[in-house]
């Protein structure tokens, strides 16, 4: 069975290095990195990764717009995503799966734990993946939160 590529994008590079060096040990996986959300989308379109890992807290593209990008395109729209962030706050984690993530982590995270919510995110098929944003669609935001704040960040 051929190993699984994940795509990191977080634009701290010690992250970087620390989720790349554990994916590979704990997991087996194939690691492509980009720095950035922007970069991040470029690389998913042109490398097409099974799975990819990304931070919210980054210039030019933030996580949930990469998602949302990501989401938003019938070529990655099934793409399995794991957000990793310091972001701890129920508000950001309820946004970050709204936006379609299929799994949201915090930092700092376990390699193990991150290895198994990969697994997971690969294992959902298109189906549930779907069903899920269905049942997140009649989630309602928290009240102090607008998606277009997060256009400005």
């Amino acid at each position: 069975m051929a190993a699984h590529t994940v795509l990191v994008i977080d634009d701290d590079p010690y992250i970087v290095d620390v989720i790349s060096s554990a994916l590979r040990i704990y997991g087996d996986f194939v690691v492509s990195v980009a720095m950035d959300g922007a970069a991040g989308l470029e690389r998913c379109m042109a490398e097409r990764p099974d799975v990819v890992v990304v931070d919210v807290g980054m210039p030019r593209m933030d996580g949930f717009q990469l998602v949302r990008a990501l989401r938003g395109d019938p070529q990655t729209a099934d793409l399995p995503i794991v957000i990793l962030s310091a972001r701890v706050q129920e508000k950001d984690q309820l946004i970050g799966l709204m936006s379609g993530a299929d799994c949201y982590l915090t930092k700092p995270v376990s390699p193990m734990q991150l290895v198994e919510a990969i697994r997971l995110a690969a294992s959902l098929a298109q189906e549930e993946r779907a069903e899920r944003a269905m049942n997140m669609a009649d989630y309602p935001l928290p009240a102090e939160h607008n998606l277009a704040d997060d256009e400005e960040s």
